[in-house]
């Protein structure tokens, strides 16, 4: 336990204090909506309220998995949890691996539920350890089940985190028979399954593979917000590993950008949470108008909640405020009415979507 205590504790540590971005790496820059001089709706009555997985949202943020498993994740789980039900958003618990082999950090994930028994929460587990490791065997459908029922769970995360594990100390790699396992767990549970990329992006293909096993919904974790491969270099210089060091670095920049991710997963025609480097509700609309029903939040809020729950309520506040007024200068009064919204796309992100095969003036 000390051994997985001490990882998450690295890694939670390094996300909240250290440089773990790629700068420019989100495009979301080169993407920009059209203003409406005459909008012709009223800002106070934009309806920012979404539907997903049978749950109403009053605002249309999940907060992504960030942390358990350690002493420093109550206090940080509690924090974040006091805020779901005062704005009617979701939580993504963080990979609940450790609780099945040391059940006392229960706390660490079930207070989540405890502070917000309405909000709509997810318990979340790796993709690994869906099949053998060298080091563990795969988690059987009953431990999944009772890692939803820890935390009275409304739907379950399968998380895709194979950039981290490739380049950190001790990941697992073993990865033929994911998928296969995925379906298998997608039939099995009391809830949806939502499977998520943890900052690399889903490619067109993976999605149309994922919803033929079943899943419920995508987040496509997108690169250009927080860094996974960065964050494993730093841990490995914290442990005097030079070698592991240059090697995740070099995959710092790795992965598909959220956008052309949100792109590329809708083709699947499953429910989108938009995450990866979202850092404004400017950001969120965009989001929207590419076909994203939610969106994801996570290391902003991780250092709000280290501060205390009123700093998360005051960092949630302008991020509404900022995606209200997004959709008031496009002339949208819901979620909904954004998507679609005509959008400008240059650079990077242009390019992107040329070579792979999208058309740029006629939409996609």
């Amino acid at each position: 336990m000390e051994r997985i205590t001490e990882r998450k504790t690295e890694q939670m540590q390094i996300c909240s204090t250290m440089e773990v971005e790629v700068g420019g790496n989100t495009i979301w820059d080169e993407m920009h909506l059209i203003h409406k001089c005459l909008p012709e709706i009223n800002r106070d009555e934009i309806d920012l309220s979404v539907e997903f997985c049978g749950h109403r949202f009053r605002y249309p943020l999940l907060i992504s998995a960030l942390t358990g498993g350690h002493s420093q994740a109550t206090a940080i789980n509690e924090n974040l949890a006091r805020t779901l039900e005062h704005f009617g958003i979701g939580m993504e618990i963080g990979s609940q691996r450790p609780l099945l082999k040391f059940p006392e950090l229960e706390a660490t994930y079930s207070v989540a539920r405890k502070v917000a028994p309405g909000a709509f929460l997810v318990a979340n587990i790796g993709a690994s350890q869906l099949i053998n490791q060298p080091e563990s065997s795969a988690c059987t459908l009953d431990e999944i089940q009772s890692l939803i029922d820890v935390v009275k769970a409304d739907a379950l995360a399968i998380h895709l985190n194979f950039l981290q594990e490739a380049v950190m100390l001790d990941g697992d790699t073993k990865a033929k028979g994911c998928l296969k396992a995925i379906g298998e767990v997608a039939h099995s549970i009391s809830v949806p399954l939502i499977v998520k990329e943890t900052g690399a992006g889903i490619s067109k293909s993976c999605a149309l593979d994922l919803k033929e096993q079943g899943v419920s919904a995508l987040e496509i974790g997108g690169a250009g917000g927080t860094s996974m491969a960065l964050v494993e270099s730093h841990r490995a210089a914290l442990h005097q590993n030079p070698k592991h060091e240059r090697l995740a670095k070099s995959f710092a920049s790795w992965g598909i950008p959220t956008p052309i991710s949100v792109i590329e997963a809708k083709n699947s025609g499953l429910p989108i949470i938009a995450s990866g480097g979202i850092r404004s509700g400017l950001d969120a609309a965009k989001a929207f108008a590419l076909g994203a029903d939610l969106v994801g939040v996570a290391r902003p809020l991780l250092c709000c909640a280290a501060e205390g729950p009123e700093a998360v309520v005051e960092w949630l506040e302008v991020f509404f405020a900022e995606l209200s007024v997004a959709l008031f200068l496009s002339g949208a009064s819901s979620v909904r009415e954004m998507k679609g919204k005509r959008i400008i796309i240059l650079g990077r992100m242009g390019e992107w979507l040329q070579q792979l095969g999208y058309d740029l003036k006629n939409g996609w």
